[in-house]
Protein backbone atom coordinates (compact mmCIF):
# COMPACT_ATOMS: atom_id res chain seq x y z
CA UNK A 1 0.00 0.00 0.00
CA UNK A 2 1.20 3.28 -0.67
CA UNK A 3 1.64 6.39 1.92
CA UNK A 4 0.18 8.98 -0.36
CA UNK A 5 -2.82 7.23 -0.99
CA UNK A 6 -4.33 8.70 1.94
CA UNK A 7 -3.97 12.37 1.19
CA UNK A 8 -7.06 13.10 0.50
CA UNK A 9 -8.36 12.77 3.50
CA UNK A 10 -5.76 13.40 6.50
CA UNK A 11 -8.23 12.01 9.50
CA UNK A 12 -7.56 8.87 8.04
CA UNK A 13 -4.10 7.56 9.11
CA UNK A 14 -2.16 5.18 6.70
CA UNK A 15 -2.25 1.42 7.56
CA UNK A 16 0.68 0.00 9.44
CA UNK A 17 3.13 -1.56 6.88
CA UNK A 18 3.78 -4.85 7.67
CA UNK A 19 7.52 -5.30 8.99
CA UNK A 20 8.39 -8.89 7.19
CA UNK A 21 10.21 -9.45 10.81
CA UNK A 22 9.17 -13.17 10.63
CA UNK A 23 10.61 -13.61 7.01
CA UNK A 24 13.90 -11.64 7.97
CA UNK A 25 14.32 -13.90 10.93
CA UNK A 26 13.82 -16.84 8.66
CA UNK A 27 16.21 -15.92 5.84
CA UNK A 28 19.14 -14.96 8.16
CA UNK A 29 18.69 -18.70 9.59
CA UNK A 30 17.79 -20.82 6.57
CA UNK A 31 19.33 -18.51 3.83
CA UNK A 32 22.12 -16.10 3.45
CA UNK A 33 23.28 -14.84 7.01
CA UNK A 34 24.31 -11.13 5.80
CA UNK A 35 21.67 -10.20 3.44
CA UNK A 36 19.46 -11.25 6.52
CA UNK A 37 20.95 -9.83 8.90
CA UNK A 38 20.54 -6.26 6.57
CA UNK A 39 16.75 -7.66 6.50
CA UNK A 40 16.40 -7.56 10.09
CA UNK A 41 17.84 -3.86 10.96
CA UNK A 42 15.18 -3.18 8.27
CA UNK A 43 12.34 -4.79 9.77
CA UNK A 44 12.96 -3.90 12.89
CA UNK A 45 13.06 -0.15 12.00
CA UNK A 46 9.54 -0.42 10.64
CA UNK A 47 7.70 -0.54 13.48
CA UNK A 48 10.08 2.95 15.87
CA UNK A 49 9.24 4.39 12.29
CA UNK A 50 5.45 4.09 12.48
CA UNK A 51 4.94 5.14 16.01
CA UNK A 52 6.78 7.96 15.85
CA UNK A 53 4.79 9.12 12.67
CA UNK A 54 7.20 8.65 10.48
CA UNK A 55 5.03 7.13 7.89
CA UNK A 56 7.09 7.25 4.62
CA UNK A 57 10.44 6.22 6.19
CA UNK A 58 7.80 3.01 7.78
CA UNK A 59 6.82 2.43 4.24
CA UNK A 60 10.76 2.68 2.64
CA UNK A 61 11.95 0.25 5.60
CA UNK A 62 9.40 -2.60 4.49
CA UNK A 63 9.82 -2.25 1.03
CA UNK A 64 13.71 -2.54 1.66
CA UNK A 65 13.59 -5.45 4.20
CA UNK A 66 11.10 -7.04 1.91
CA UNK A 67 13.85 -6.30 -0.77
CA UNK A 68 16.37 -7.92 1.15
CA UNK A 69 14.46 -11.12 2.32
CA UNK A 70 14.05 -11.87 -1.70
CA UNK A 71 17.66 -11.21 -1.99
CA UNK A 72 18.84 -14.06 1.01
CA UNK A 73 16.28 -16.22 -0.56
CA UNK A 74 17.34 -16.21 -3.86
CA UNK A 75 20.92 -16.03 -3.01
CA UNK A 76 20.29 -18.89 -0.70
CA UNK A 77 18.70 -20.90 -3.57
CA UNK A 78 22.11 -20.52 -6.30
CA UNK A 79 24.43 -21.33 -3.48
CA UNK A 80 22.11 -24.41 -2.86
CA UNK A 81 22.37 -25.65 -6.49
CA UNK A 82 26.11 -24.67 -7.10
CA UNK A 83 27.16 -26.89 -3.42
CA UNK A 84 24.93 -29.12 -5.11
CA UNK A 85 26.61 -29.00 -8.26
CA UNK A 86 29.84 -29.28 -7.55
CA UNK A 87 29.52 -32.17 -4.81
CA UNK A 88 27.47 -33.97 -7.15
CA UNK A 89 29.82 -33.97 -10.32
CA UNK A 90 32.48 -34.48 -7.71
CA UNK A 91 30.69 -38.03 -6.09
CA UNK A 92 29.87 -38.97 -9.71
CA UNK A 93 33.31 -39.15 -10.40
CA UNK A 94 34.52 -40.82 -7.59
CA UNK A 95 32.96 -43.70 -8.48
CA UNK A 96 33.26 -43.40 -11.95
Amino acid sequence: MDYYANQGNPNTPAPKPDNYLVWAILSTICCCLPFGIVAIVYASKVDSYYATNQVQLAYDASSKAKNWIIAAAATGVVIDIIYFLVYGLSALAAFS
